[in-house]
């Protein structure tokens, strides 16, 4: 069966790559995670939607993968398909709307409105992920998010079928989404923005890239934010509060640049960062009676 599903799956991507037991920790950005069983670089929307139409009727667990940036793969691995969207990075842009693959990087993306003048994107173009994932988590940062700026996206379903949703249809909460919820993959979105002065824009984005560097750990492997905001509340001013600063488990680490994330300070295994997420949910609940939920989206199996 195994080698028949291979087969499948090399006819399908014809000249492009896939890979067996492929490292996870080589395509996220904690920089840890076992092998996935099949990892697939499709080159377009069509190869994507025939990946999944094959791993559906398989019976095979598939997901979706970009960068990798919100992302804890388990130390054992994804026992299924990984359809990964590294080639599918087009961005066209036409007056102040723009049509970008899911593949697409949010900073390749914050250079393109850039350089023709478009507004709307600079606080979101230093978002360490794809378009895809920022859509379906309707990703934000410095008071801007996707559905700022978002008009349409195309969507497989879990069934394989490609659909159009507007903006509304797509129902974008805090870090959230009809996309997200029903399990949909992202191929393609239409963006639109307004006309504004290249020299503001980039002005704002240098200012918003030196805010994170000044504020994040970026010369650590994390994730971003490793929990979602609770409704009144910060959670690295939680973490920070019931006296995490700088704690430990094994290569994981809370941040002492700002303790809302939790970084790979060196050699972390996937469940040194799982036991101490357990271990900041716990203190935070005995501290102050919350209850943190992961914004990092756990993969495989960590019990």
């Amino acid at each position: 069966m195994s080698q028949n599903l291979e087969q499948k799956m090399r006819e399908i991507l014809g000249s492009g790559t896939l890979l067996l037991r492929e490292p996870m920790k080589d395509h996220t950005t904690f920089r840890v995670g076992g092998p996935a069983d099949y990892f697939a670089e499709p080159r377009d929307a069509d190869q994507t939607a025939a990946l999944v139409r094959l791993a559906v009727e398989a019976g095979i667990p598939w997901m979706i993968l970009g960068k990798g940036s919100n992302l804890l793969v388990s130390d054992k691995g994804y026992r299924g398909l990984v359809i990964h969207s590294s080639n599918m990075n087009r961005i066209e842009t036409d007056g102040n709307h723009m049509k970008v693959e899911a593949g697409a990087r949010m900073a390749a993306i914050g250079k393109a409105a850039y350089d023709a003048g478009l507004e709307g994107f600079a606080p979101l173009s230093g978002i360490p992920g794809t378009i895809g994932g920022a859509v379906v988590m309707n990703a934000g940062a410095y008071g801007g998010e996707i559905a700022d700026v978002l008009e349409s996206v195309d969507i497989l379903d879990r069934g394989g079928e490609r659909r159009r949703l507007t903006a509304e249809q797509a129902e974008l909460g805090y870090r959230s989404s009809l996309i997200q919820r029903n399990g949909y993959v992202v191929l393609e979105a239409e963006l639109v923005f307004r006309r504004g002065n290249r020299e503001a824009i980039r002005a704002q984005m240098e200012k918003y890239s030196a805010a994170r560097k000044e504020k994040q750990p970026l010369e650590y492997p994390s994730a971003g934010s490793t929990f979602r905001r609770p409704e009144g509340y910060f959670a690295g001013k939680l973490i920070e509060e019931a006296g995490l600063r700088g704690y430990a488990v094994g290569g994981a680490q809370v941040s002492e640049k700002h303790c809302g994330f939790v970084i790979n300070r060196g050699g972390a295994t996937a469940r040194d960062i799982y036991r101490l997420m357990a271990e900041i949910v716990k203190k935070v609940k005995e501290r102050s009676g919350v209850t943190l939920e992961p914004e990092v989206k756990l993969i495989g199996e960590f019990e």
